[in-house]
């Protein structure tokens, strides 16, 4: 990620730390909750992969296609797997975005460190999503952060904290797509 490399540590730590959240998530008794959880911790840790500041850290050519194919995959796995529910969808969206970044980055080398490197015609509506997603989203957590205090539940069965990683993902992208 290009840009000064404070914002582009908290990136990293905000998404590391949603993906090992997802990590814990994945414990959960329910099946569904595990499986999402996989794909969450799979675009936070991914995500925070891809926010080091270039300053830092310029990963090889090979690195870019090499994160294409990884979140191709992912993509994929998300479209077998069906729309059985609309975080599908959406992990089916983030996972694209993924790509497009990778690819993007990719084919302009130099764009890590000067931006510019994204069409204007796919980043525009991938950015129009992800406000819309990090709004609403962020409209749904405040009820299930009120009514979420009744007993005890275990940390990967809670669905505020779901939705707030979610929710801090979806503010990372935008971040990202920003950066592009």
């Amino acid at each position: 990620m290009h840009g000064p490399a404070s914002p582009g540590w908290l990136l990293v730590a905000l998404c590391a730390a949603t993906g090992a959240y997802c990590l814990l998530r994945m414990r959960s008794s329910v099946e569904e909750q595990r499986r999402a959880a996989g794909g969450d911790a799979l675009m936070g840790f991914g995500m925070a992969v891809m926010a080091v500041p270039a300053t830092v850290f310029t990963p090889p050519g090979w690195a870019w296609p090499l994160y294409a194919a990884v979140f191709g995959t992912a993509a994929l796995r998300a479209l077998w797997s069906g729309p059985s529910s609309p975080h599908h969808l959406h992990h089916l969206v983030g996972t694209a975005a993924m790509v497009y970044m990778a690819v993007a980055m990719a084919a302009s080398p130099g764009a890590h460190h000067h931006g510019g490197a994204g069409v204007p015609l796919v980043t525009g509506p991938l950015l129009l999503y992800f406000t819309g997603y990090v709004l609403l989203s962020g409209t749904r957590l405040v009820p299930v952060a009120v009514t979420a205090g009744a007993g005890a539940v275990r940390w990967g069965d809670r669905p505020e904290l779901a939705r707030a990683c979610r929710l801090s993902m979806g503010i990372g992208m935008v971040a990202m797509l920003l950066a592009l």
